[in-house]
């Protein structure tokens, strides 16, 4: 395998996390978490920009995985979580508060699927189909961790 096609596993896998033998899609989320750190402390513009910038690449990126992989989905491919995590966390204080419920409510939504996550899994292929169902329940998980935040009142950083 050449450097590049090397290089495609390693970040689709999360710099190899999605090979853990056991829930590679929760240490794949792990590693997502220097890339949330580093998009809290940019301007809300250039944290957009960014976070369309990596989805568009994950999309390609789990795509080219899927085909050098010749599996659909594999559960390695992690970039996807990785993905959904930042959507998550997107604009949210990055603290122990909204990390670690953000991290488990986007975990519980990636798991459970509800409406329509699961449905974009099942109809779109591709790279698009196995990132854009994480993205989702990334919007899912940072509105729910919104809700909590006001209510609870922990928007201290």
């Amino acid at each position: 395998m050449n450097f590049r096609k090397r290089s495609v596993i390693f970040i689709a896998t999360g710099c190899y996390s999605g090979f853990a033998p056991i829930a590679p899609g929760t240490f794949g989320s792990l590693t997502g978490l220097p890339i949330c750190y580093l998009i809290s402390q940019i301007h809300f513009v250039f944290a957009v920009l960014f976070i369309i910038i990596f989805i568009l690449c994950a999309i390609g990126i789990a795509n080219g995985a899927e085909k050098l992989l010749n599996q659909n989905d594999p559960g390695c491919i992690v970039i996807d979580e990785i993905a959904g995590l930042v959507v998550t966390l997107f604009y949210l204080p990055f603290n122990v508060f909204s990390v670690t419920t953000g991290f488990f409510i986007f975990r519980f939504f990636d798991i459970v699927k509800p409406f329509p996550i699961r449905l974009i899994e099942k109809r779109i292929s591709g790279g698009a189909g196995v990132v854009l169902d994480d993205v989702l329940a990334g919007i899912y998980s940072n509105l729910v961790l919104r809700g909590l935040i006001f209510f609870i009142g922990q928007y201290e950083v």
